[in-house]
């Protein structure tokens, strides 16, 4: 997708590299995070408005640590560079770099020393985010010291003719409490930038691109009922109508009458073709007796490539499928530091491309899933799809703990129902990330209509995240936790006891399995 203007961010292994694109995507420039070996000439190619230097966690003195052409400091292209990103334009323009007495992380405050665009609007004063091991010590020739702290004198520093900047704090952590405003003096003072980075642009820019990609002929999408597919099937439907076909396979693992809604809500509501394909018995049969959730997974992928291959090749004149590949995928693939570890396999449609042989449209590509959701409320999508909560690939099966049968995940059904509508009921489900219930692999003695009974143990989730890297539990009022407690063992025959889930990821992760 092509971009008039854009912000070029050099990843160093920071922690906060995501945080830095999100914060100028907020003011409605684009951004674009590369790792710090991109290459000089295609940078020279794109001729970005400006390059942003990220943190990372790496001393710039090490004869290993990341480092860029300084030809980039040549091109006459705005430069900001962040904590390492500052100290690697101190380096390898002729400063100093030391290591500090004392690591410095957390809050401090910042002392203006002369004007400068960067921090116009700026208190001095502040308070601003430090996470760093090294300091400056000597600024390179033809540069100036804009701010300070009490333990960092050198921590802004200025080269207005050549639009080189450079500062050793964070400024898009919300701690930085001028940031934002930082940024923008970044932004739209130094890189002459223009806000016009909006969901309206980025839908009609869509549209055009996947009409002239397609023509006439068909396309395919896996239409999940999450945010991404949701929304990705309205946003291609509106550029090709019925030439788009959406298959939704049920795998059995749905929440309560959730297939029902989906395809309701784009058949009546769209008037899209969505082919319901119920397979549950399939992969029912294919989990008897697995236990452990990595095999779930790795099952429950292979026979939903399986059933949708054979149901796409229903469509005879296909060329194109959609995918709802998000940009922190892409960044994920080309990361600074290499190939990650897998902690679960993820369940989408990525292998099917090279199987079927089709030609892949995906729209959301470049977009954080805050970002897909703002293009949802443009589309006019129901809250009930663009706010809904992140749900595995897998469904159910993932929180049934142990064997999957048809028995256990009707009785999580229930439980989840419970759940999520208490929530609505007390308006709280928008402030939270994610919640759901888990059928434990346990039963426990309880009494009941002055019964003993031996019956199933629920565990509830809820967290609250910006992005799912990290999380923390949310909460609840202990009144709500009673009194979904109470609905749950009155209301769903086989459980007795209910529990909450109060560990933050990391480090547990947020489902279960």
């Amino acid at each position: 997708m092509l971009h008039t203007q854009k912000i070029l961010i050099l990843d160093f292994g920071s922690q906060f590299t995501q945080l830095i694109a999100r914060r100028i995507r907020e003011s409605k420039v684009y951004s674009e995070i590369h790792p710090h070996s991109y290459l000089i000439e295609q940078i020279k190619k794109e001729r970005p408005a400006g390059i942003i230097l990220s943190g990372g966690p790496m001393s710039v003195n090490k004869s290993d640590s990341p480092k860029i052409s300084e030809e980039i400091l040549e091109l006459g292209i705005p430069v900001l560079g962040i904590c390492y990103g500052l100290q690697l334009i101190c380096k390898l323009l002729g400063g100093k770099v030391e290591p500090a007495s004392d690591r410095e992380y957390g809050k401090a405050h910042l002392g203006i020393k002369k004007n400068d665009l960067l921090f116009n609007g700026v208190d001095d004063g502040s308070v601003i985010w430090m996470s760093h091991g090294d300091y400056v010590t000597k600024l390179p020739e033809g540069f100036s010291l804009t701010a300070k702290t009490e333990n960092s004198p050198l921590c802004a520093i200025s080269n207005p003719q050549k639009k080189i900047y450079g500062i050793q704090f964070h400024p898009e952590v919300a701690h930085t409490i001028f940031g934002k405003k930082i940024l923008e003096n970044f932004l739209f003072d130094i890189c002459n930038c223009k806000a016009d980075w909006t969901s309206k642009n980025f839908i009609n820019t869509v549209i055009e691109d996947v009409k002239q990609k397609v023509g006439n002929k068909k396309v395919i999408c896996a239409l999940s009922g999450g945010v991404d597919s949701s929304v990705a099937a309205v946003l291609i439907h509106q550029a090709i109508g019925d030439q788009l076909v959406c298959i939704h396979v049920d795998h059995g693992m749905m929440r309560k009458d959730e297939s029902t809604s989906i395809i309701k809500m784009f058949s009546d509501n769209y008037k899209m073709r969505v082919d319901h394909v119920d397979a549950s018995q399939l992969f029912l049969t294919r989990l008897v007796g697995v236990i452990d959730p990595e095999k779930k997974r790795k099952i429950i992928g292979n026979t939903f490539i399986e059933v949708f291959e054979t149901e796409a090749k229903k469509i005879s004149d296909a060329e194109f499928l959609v995918q709802g590949t998000l940009y922190p995928d892409v960044i994920e693939s080309v990361s600074v530091k290499g190939a990650s570890v897998t902690i679960k396999t993820h369940h989408n449609v990525g292998g099917l491309p090279d199987i079927m042989n089709l030609h892949l449209i995906e729209p959301f590509r470049e977009l954080f899933k805050d970002e897909v959701r703002a293009i949802g409320r443009e589309l006019g999508l129901p809250d009930i799809f663009v706010k809904r909560h992140p749900f595995p690939g897998p469904g159910l099966a993932v929180r049934v703990l142990g064997e999957i049968t048809v028995e256990r995940l009707d009785l999580l059904r229930e439980v989840d129902s419970i759940f999520i509508n208490e929530l609505l009921s007390v308006n709280i489900y928008d402030k939270i990330w994610q919640a759901f219930a888990v059928l434990l692999p346990i039963q426990t003695v309880g009494v009941m209509g002055d019964a003993r009974t031996y019956e199933n143990v629920i565990a509830l989730r809820a967290v609250t995240s910006t992005d799912g890297m990290t999380a923390d539990w949310f909460r609840f009022d202990h009144d709500f936790l009673e009194t979904v407690s109470n609905k749950i063992i009155r209301s769903v025959r086989g459980v007795n006891r209910v529990v909450y889930d109060i560990s933050s990821k990391p480090p547990a992760t947020i489902e279960w399995e």
